[in-house]
This record gives C-alpha cells, sequence and structure tokens, in this order.
C-alpha cells in the first residue's frame, strides 16, 4: 500500500471541491490558502469519493452498504463545504 503525500490530499481535495462546486472555484481556492479547516473538509470529502470508486470492488455481500454509506459521507462533507462556501441551496 502506497501512503499518500500531503500535497496529493491537497490536491485532490481541491479536484473534489472544484468538481462539486465549480461556480466557485475562486472561493474554494481562496479558502485552501488559508483555512486549514476547509483543506480538510476538501481532502475529507476527496477520501469519501475514492472510497465510494473502490467499493466496487468489495465482495457483493457488502458492497452496496457501504456504497451507500460511503456516498452520505461524501454528500455530508459537500453540504459542509457548501456552509463554508457560503452556498445555501446546497441539498
Amino acid at each position: 500500500m502506497t501512503s499518500r503525500s500531503w500535497d496529493t490530499e491537497r490536491e485532490d481535495g481541491l479536484a473534489a471541491a472544484l468538481r462539486r462546486f465549480p461556480e466557485s472555484a475562486f472561493r474554494i481556492r481562496q479558502l485552501m490558502l488559508g483555512n486549514e479547516a476547509f483543506k480538510e473538509l476538501c481532502s475529507d470529502l476527496a477520501a469519501a469519493e475514492r472510497a465510494l470508486e473502490d467499493a466496487r470492488h468489495l465482495p457483493v455481500n457488502i458492497r452496496e452498504k457501504r456504497r451507500d454509506e460511503f456516498a452520505e459521507m461524501a454528500d455530508s462533507l459537500a453540504r459542509e463545504i457548501a456552509e463554508a462556501l457560503g452556498s445555501k441551496g446546497y441539498p
């Protein structure tokens, strides 16, 4: 197993936030520069999205349950990011 570097995690977090909120690209980049809590939210979102994608390799008997859990986690993190961005309309 390879460990992910700090920079890679941050880049993945930035990409995840930009995918979900492309209209807030400028604000996302601003927050990524100096807000550690926001950076962590974005990194956690990227990790949840990776886990959701990787769930396809899980045994059939647990795959759907894990996918649901990871999807819920990613959506919850996206809502927190939306709050940080001031986007009140995110579901």
